[in-house]
């Protein structure tokens, strides 16, 4: 190109530029907005057009200790239990009683493949039990004895079978890529063994704080809170549905110790119950009437609900506790519920009593009065482990009631579901007359999803 030629390209660009300068920067500024807002929505698309359900979590977990949302996804115990509280064979084709209800023999169904393609085979059974002993008698034959007999032991084999590092039998998921770091799960994605289901992405957080950021930043696109006023922050949110409802596997419970002389008195412990203002905890779940769930089959719904009455409470308080006996009482809790630990400590005290509220520092605590937490409410109606007396592991208030000790034996003892029933409705109505525990309520829990 000539210097002539040159020179004409150079004055025609000059000349274009200055006509349409005004166009050119609007074009530039509307292309710069553009970009910045593709930028911002671009994880929300990310979540949109992969179709995949990305899941928030709180915690820590790594392959050893999953939730059992996962875990249930992914594979299956050899019976599972429906909501009447039958026992239904999974992996299981049948099984059958022998030696007095001692032994248990397996039948497993042909064919069964792990998710690698695996054959499935007795010898890959690894339930721990350890006053269990279990002897393989072919590829699709297992006994389980037991030292004594024990009406209920098929319940215990509902429990997913799992081979690391995430193997699992006849699910509807299989484990696929994962993020694993200084031995801490970051992501997990499960991939649907059938066309109809859409493939889920777990991502872990470490608090409440840190899922809400995800969720805002479209790094989820679905998550459960426990807190209603973080909750309510979506309720304008125009492209999110919030789902109310009741987690009925864990129950907010005031254990006593029984150890305490104090609470050796049933007057007592009624008028502990009277200091419990229900209304107030309904705003936070579901009040409880005792320690069977009210979805389970053995419940009892002719129980009595505790009423709030600070001044009969107080009354039974100053005939029953000398001055000399009313020291401080240690309601020992954890910092996730001190707000609940606070407000319950505040209505004892308007009886004249004193509670000083200290934090759990080990996982099973002794030196305590009042111990508040929330209580893994077990499937099964069978409770033998947290109140028979002979329990001392699980059994953390040291409560001691022949009568209770006598129902939960007959109750795990046997199989049939109405012989069952009559023992647990019996449980109920005699642990709420002599309560171990004060049962207050099952939480809500909010579920927070993009429409």
């Amino acid at each position: 190109m000539n210097k002539k030629t040159f020179r004409y390209y150079y004055w025609l660009f000059l000349e274009f530029a200055k006509k349409y300068s005004r166009l050119i920067m609007m074009s530039f500024f509307i292309g710069f907005i553009s970009l910045i807002g593709f930028l911002s929505v671009s994880p929300y698309l990310k979540l949109i057009f992969n179709k995949q359900e990305v899941i928030g979590l709180t915690g820590k977990y790594d392959f050893t200790n999953l939730p059992d949302e996962i875990m249930v996804k992914v594979s299956n115990g050899l019976v599972t239990i429906n909501e009447k509280g039958e026992i239904i064979p999974v992996l299981a084709n049948s099984w059958e009683i022998k030696d007095q209800g001692k032994r248990y023999r397996f039948y497993l169904k042909n064919n069964l493949l792990w998710n690698d393609d695996k054959k499935f085979t007795a010898s890959d059974i690894d339930y721990k039990f350890s006053d269990v002993k279990i002897k393989v008698i072919d590829k699709n034959v297992i006994d389980f004895s037991l030292s004594k007999s024990f009406g209920i032991f098929p319940t215990y084999l509902n429990k997913p079978l799992i081979r690391p590092p995430l193997i699992g039998i006849a699910g509807f998921y299989k484990l696929g890529k994962y993020k694993i770091t200084n031995g801490s799960l970051l992501e997990l994605t499960l991939i649907p063994n059938t066309k109809d289901l859409m493939t889920i992405k777990y991502k872990f957080y470490n608090n409440e704080s840190d899922l809400v950021v995800a969720y805002k930043k479209g790094e989820i696109n679905k998550m459960t809170l426990t807190k209603k006023s973080v909750a309510d922050t979506f309720i304008n949110w125009k492209n999110t549905r919030i789902t109310k409802s009741v987690d009925y596997s864990r129950l907010l419970t005031l254990f006593f110790n029984s150890k305490d002389k104090t609470f050796a008195n049933k007057d007592i412990k009624d008028a502990f119950a009277m200091m419990i203002n229900y209304e107030k905890l309904s705003e936070s779940g579901e009040i409880a009437r005792g320690p069977i769930s009210p979805m389970s089959w053995a419940y009892n719904s002719n129980l009595k609900t505790n009423s709030y009455d600070i001044d009969t409470a107080t009354k039974i308080v100053k005939k029953e506790i000398e001055a000399t006996e009313s020291a401080r009482l240690n309601l020992l809790t954890s910092y996730n519920y001190y707000d609940s630990a606070d407000s319950i400590a505040s209505e004892i005290e308007k009886t004249g009593l004193k509670v000083d509220i200290n934090m759990i520092t080990y996982d099973k605590p002794d030196n305590f009065d009042l111990l508040l937490v929330y209580w893994k409410v077990p499937q099964d109606p069978d409770q033998y482990y947290f109140w028979h007396s002979t329990q001392k592991e699980g059994n953390i208030g040291n409560y001691s009631n022949v009568k209770i000790d006598k129902l939960l034996e007959d109750g795990r003892s046997t199989i049939n579901i109405e012989d069952r029933i009559k023992f647990y409705l019996e449980f109920q109505k005699a642990i709420q007359d002599d309560p171990p525990a004060l049962f207050l309520y099952y939480p809500y829990v909010y579920t927070i999803e993009r429409k």
